[in-house]
Protein backbone atom coordinates (compact mmCIF):
# COMPACT_ATOMS: atom_id res chain seq x y z
CA UNK A 1 0.00 0.00 0.00
CA UNK A 2 1.55 3.24 -0.93
CA UNK A 3 1.65 6.21 1.69
CA UNK A 4 -0.94 8.23 -0.46
CA UNK A 5 -3.59 5.35 -0.10
CA UNK A 6 -2.67 4.88 3.18
CA UNK A 7 -3.01 8.53 4.03
CA UNK A 8 -6.33 8.54 2.59
CA UNK A 9 -7.49 5.11 4.17
CA UNK A 10 -6.54 7.33 7.51
CA UNK A 11 -8.09 10.44 6.78
CA UNK A 12 -11.51 9.23 4.76
CA UNK A 13 -13.40 8.17 7.71
CA UNK A 14 -13.07 10.61 10.14
CA UNK A 15 -14.32 13.17 7.11
CA UNK A 16 -17.18 11.01 6.04
CA UNK A 17 -18.02 10.90 9.55
CA UNK A 18 -17.87 14.90 9.77
CA UNK A 19 -19.98 15.22 7.38
CA UNK A 20 -22.73 13.25 8.40
CA UNK A 21 -22.55 14.86 11.62
CA UNK A 22 -22.74 18.57 9.92
CA UNK A 23 -25.89 17.49 7.39
CA UNK A 24 -27.39 15.62 10.59
CA UNK A 25 -26.91 19.38 12.84
CA UNK A 26 -28.18 21.20 10.03
CA UNK A 27 -31.22 18.90 9.72
CA UNK A 28 -32.40 19.19 13.43
CA UNK A 29 -32.07 22.80 13.40
CA UNK A 30 -34.03 23.23 10.45
CA UNK A 31 -36.88 20.50 10.81
CA UNK A 32 -37.05 20.41 14.66
CA UNK A 33 -36.88 24.57 14.15
CA UNK A 34 -34.19 24.88 16.82
CA UNK A 35 -33.73 28.67 18.21
CA UNK A 36 -30.61 30.36 17.21
CA UNK A 37 -29.86 30.77 21.00
CA UNK A 38 -29.88 27.46 21.82
CA UNK A 39 -27.86 26.13 18.66
CA UNK A 40 -27.05 28.01 15.08
CA UNK A 41 -27.24 25.62 12.34
CA UNK A 42 -23.73 25.12 10.37
CA UNK A 43 -24.82 27.46 7.64
CA UNK A 44 -25.35 30.24 9.60
CA UNK A 45 -21.94 29.44 11.53
CA UNK A 46 -20.20 29.18 8.12
CA UNK A 47 -22.42 32.49 7.02
CA UNK A 48 -20.59 34.14 10.15
CA UNK A 49 -17.40 32.83 10.36
CA UNK A 50 -16.96 34.47 6.20
CA UNK A 51 -17.78 37.73 7.23
CA UNK A 52 -15.59 38.01 10.80
CA UNK A 53 -12.85 35.35 9.06
CA UNK A 54 -9.87 37.99 9.64
CA UNK A 55 -10.83 38.97 13.00
CA UNK A 56 -11.06 35.40 14.05
CA UNK A 57 -7.71 35.00 12.44
CA UNK A 58 -6.43 37.89 14.59
CA UNK A 59 -7.56 36.41 17.90
CA UNK A 60 -6.39 33.31 17.08
CA UNK A 61 -3.27 34.60 16.74
CA UNK A 62 -3.68 36.28 20.04
CA UNK A 63 -4.82 33.46 21.88
CA UNK A 64 -2.56 31.37 20.14
CA UNK A 65 0.49 33.01 21.76
CA UNK A 66 -1.01 32.57 25.14
CA UNK A 67 -1.35 29.25 24.63
CA UNK A 68 2.45 28.36 23.12
CA UNK A 69 4.27 30.51 25.82
CA UNK A 70 2.23 28.80 28.58
CA UNK A 71 3.00 25.47 26.93
CA UNK A 72 6.66 26.20 26.45
CA UNK A 73 7.03 27.08 30.17
CA UNK A 74 4.65 25.18 31.64
CA UNK A 75 6.17 22.10 29.50
CA UNK A 76 9.86 23.18 30.45
CA UNK A 77 9.29 23.18 34.38
CA UNK A 78 6.77 19.82 34.09
CA UNK A 79 10.10 18.61 32.59
CA UNK A 80 12.46 19.97 35.09
CA UNK A 81 10.54 19.02 37.84
CA UNK A 82 10.28 15.49 37.04
CA UNK A 83 14.04 15.20 36.86
CA UNK A 84 14.53 16.21 40.01
CA UNK A 85 12.14 14.21 41.29
CA UNK A 86 13.71 11.32 39.69
CA UNK A 87 17.08 12.26 41.68
CA UNK A 88 15.36 12.01 45.14
CA UNK A 89 12.75 10.39 46.71
CA UNK A 90 12.19 13.12 48.84
CA UNK A 91 11.34 15.82 45.64
CA UNK A 92 9.38 13.21 44.23
CA UNK A 93 6.89 13.14 47.72
CA UNK A 94 7.38 16.73 47.61
CA UNK A 95 6.27 17.35 43.97
CA UNK A 96 3.78 14.99 43.38
CA UNK A 97 0.86 16.16 45.59
CA UNK A 98 1.87 19.80 44.74
CA UNK A 99 1.67 19.25 41.05
CA UNK A 100 -1.69 17.02 41.91
CA UNK A 101 -2.84 20.36 43.85
CA UNK A 102 -1.81 22.84 41.13
CA UNK A 103 -3.81 20.44 38.74
CA UNK A 104 -7.36 20.19 40.90
CA UNK A 105 -6.99 24.41 40.92
CA UNK A 106 -9.80 25.34 38.72
CA UNK A 107 -8.70 27.93 35.67
CA UNK A 108 -11.51 30.24 37.10
CA UNK A 109 -9.91 30.70 40.45
CA UNK A 110 -6.48 31.16 38.63
CA UNK A 111 -7.52 33.73 36.40
CA UNK A 112 -9.23 36.54 38.67
CA UNK A 113 -6.23 36.11 41.28
CA UNK A 114 -3.19 35.96 38.50
CA UNK A 115 -4.79 39.30 37.16
CA UNK A 116 -5.00 40.72 40.56
CA UNK A 117 -1.44 39.81 40.89
CA UNK A 118 -0.02 41.11 37.51
CA UNK A 119 -2.53 43.42 36.44
CA UNK A 120 -5.44 42.86 33.64
CA UNK A 121 -3.61 44.77 30.96
CA UNK A 122 -0.60 42.00 30.69
CA UNK A 123 -0.56 38.55 29.02
CA UNK A 124 1.30 37.51 32.15
CA UNK A 125 -1.58 36.19 34.05
CA UNK A 126 -3.04 34.11 31.45
CA UNK A 127 -0.07 32.64 30.29
CA UNK A 128 0.74 31.81 33.90
CA UNK A 129 -2.74 29.74 33.88
CA UNK A 130 -2.24 27.50 30.63
CA UNK A 131 1.51 26.97 32.60
CA UNK A 132 -0.20 25.85 35.46
CA UNK A 133 -3.06 23.40 33.45
CA UNK A 134 -0.19 21.77 31.07
CA UNK A 135 2.35 21.34 34.33
CA UNK A 136 0.16 18.38 35.90
CA UNK A 137 0.48 15.99 32.36
CA UNK A 138 4.06 16.98 31.57
CA UNK A 139 5.45 16.03 34.95
CA UNK A 140 3.46 12.38 35.92
CA UNK A 141 4.46 11.01 32.33
CA UNK A 142 7.66 12.63 31.83
CA UNK A 143 8.28 11.42 35.47
CA UNK A 144 6.74 8.59 34.62
CA UNK A 145 9.29 7.57 32.05
CA UNK A 146 12.06 8.18 33.42
CA UNK A 147 11.74 5.56 36.69
CA UNK A 148 11.55 2.84 33.64
CA UNK A 149 15.20 2.61 33.14
CA UNK A 150 16.31 -0.44 31.19
CA UNK A 151 17.77 -3.02 34.29
CA UNK A 152 20.66 -3.53 31.51
CA UNK A 153 21.00 0.05 31.51
CA UNK A 154 20.75 0.81 34.90
CA UNK A 155 23.71 -2.02 35.83
CA UNK A 156 26.09 -0.53 33.33
CA UNK A 157 25.84 2.69 34.62
CA UNK A 158 26.15 1.40 38.45
CA UNK A 159 29.06 -0.30 37.09
CA UNK A 160 31.08 2.69 35.46
CA UNK A 161 29.97 4.98 38.75
CA UNK A 162 28.26 7.42 36.43
CA UNK A 163 27.05 10.71 38.46
CA UNK A 164 23.88 10.72 39.21
CA UNK A 165 22.86 13.70 36.43
CA UNK A 166 25.01 12.47 33.79
CA UNK A 167 22.60 8.89 34.55
CA UNK A 168 19.62 11.40 33.82
CA UNK A 169 20.55 13.10 30.45
CA UNK A 170 22.29 10.04 29.01
CA UNK A 171 20.45 7.47 30.42
CA UNK A 172 16.68 8.43 31.84
CA UNK A 173 16.16 11.46 29.62
CA UNK A 174 16.56 9.25 26.11
CA UNK A 175 14.18 6.36 27.46
CA UNK A 176 11.54 9.28 28.82
CA UNK A 177 10.94 10.27 25.38
CA UNK A 178 8.25 8.49 24.60
CA UNK A 179 6.29 9.85 27.85
CA UNK A 180 7.32 13.22 27.70
CA UNK A 181 6.04 13.35 23.70
CA UNK A 182 2.75 11.63 25.25
CA UNK A 183 2.61 14.50 28.22
CA UNK A 184 2.80 17.36 25.19
CA UNK A 185 -0.26 15.34 22.95
CA UNK A 186 -2.34 16.40 26.35
CA UNK A 187 -1.39 18.94 27.33
CA UNK A 188 -1.03 20.80 23.67
CA UNK A 189 -4.42 21.33 23.04
CA UNK A 190 -5.20 21.59 26.83
CA UNK A 191 -2.77 24.62 26.71
CA UNK A 192 -5.95 26.56 24.20
CA UNK A 193 -8.35 25.77 26.58
CA UNK A 194 -6.94 26.90 29.10
CA UNK A 195 -6.01 30.04 27.28
CA UNK A 196 -9.24 30.83 26.11
CA UNK A 197 -11.31 30.05 29.26
CA UNK A 198 -8.80 32.41 30.95
CA UNK A 199 -9.17 35.24 28.63
CA UNK A 200 -13.38 34.71 30.24
CA UNK A 201 -12.23 36.88 33.23
CA UNK A 202 -11.20 39.98 31.89
CA UNK A 203 -7.98 41.41 30.97
CA UNK A 204 -6.95 42.14 27.23
CA UNK A 205 -10.20 42.17 24.34
CA UNK A 206 -7.55 40.42 21.57
CA UNK A 207 -8.62 36.71 22.12
CA UNK A 208 -10.79 34.62 21.31
CA UNK A 209 -12.32 34.01 24.40
CA UNK A 210 -13.59 37.41 25.15
CA UNK A 211 -14.52 37.55 21.06
CA UNK A 212 -17.30 34.41 22.44
CA UNK A 213 -18.15 36.56 25.80
CA UNK A 214 -18.77 39.37 23.30
CA UNK A 215 -20.84 37.82 20.90
CA UNK A 216 -23.01 36.04 23.18
CA UNK A 217 -23.49 38.96 25.25
CA UNK A 218 -25.06 40.76 21.80
CA UNK A 219 -27.15 37.46 21.10
CA UNK A 220 -24.49 37.34 17.96
CA UNK A 221 -24.96 33.58 18.84
CA UNK A 222 -23.45 32.54 14.81
CA UNK A 223 -20.71 34.49 15.45
CA UNK A 224 -19.72 33.53 18.88
CA UNK A 225 -19.88 30.28 17.00
CA UNK A 226 -17.89 30.96 14.86
CA UNK A 227 -15.42 32.40 17.47
CA UNK A 228 -15.43 28.90 18.43
CA UNK A 229 -14.39 27.50 15.77
CA UNK A 230 -12.03 29.44 15.10
CA UNK A 231 -10.93 28.07 18.75
CA UNK A 232 -11.39 24.14 17.36
CA UNK A 233 -9.18 25.22 15.22
CA UNK A 234 -6.47 26.48 16.88
CA UNK A 235 -6.46 23.03 19.32
CA UNK A 236 -6.28 21.08 16.19
CA UNK A 237 -3.27 22.85 14.92
CA UNK A 238 -1.30 22.61 18.49
CA UNK A 239 -2.19 18.72 18.41
CA UNK A 240 -1.39 18.11 15.25
CA UNK A 241 2.35 20.33 16.08
CA UNK A 242 2.83 17.82 19.15
CA UNK A 243 2.36 15.10 16.83
CA UNK A 244 4.98 16.66 14.53
CA UNK A 245 7.28 16.75 17.56
CA UNK A 246 6.72 13.31 18.63
CA UNK A 247 7.55 12.02 15.13
CA UNK A 248 10.73 14.28 15.17
CA UNK A 249 11.86 12.94 18.33
CA UNK A 250 11.05 8.90 17.47
CA UNK A 251 14.39 8.42 15.46
CA UNK A 252 16.17 9.78 18.80
CA UNK A 253 14.38 7.10 20.65
CA UNK A 254 15.29 4.63 18.75
CA UNK A 255 18.83 5.46 18.55
CA UNK A 256 18.84 5.94 22.35
CA UNK A 257 17.82 2.34 22.35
Amino acid sequence: MSAGTSLRTRLLPPLLVGVAALLLWQAVVVLGRVATFVLPSPLAIAGAFGGVAGDVARAAAATGTTAAVGLLAGSVAGIAAAALAARSRLLDEVLSPLSAAANALPIVVLAPVFNAMFGSTSPVPRRLVVAVAVFFPVFVNTARGLRRVDPVHAELVRALAVSGWAVTRHVRLPGAVPFVTTGLRLAAPLSVIAAVVAEYFGGLQDGLGSRITSAASATAYPRAWAYVLGAVALGLAFHLAALLVERLLAPTTRRSR
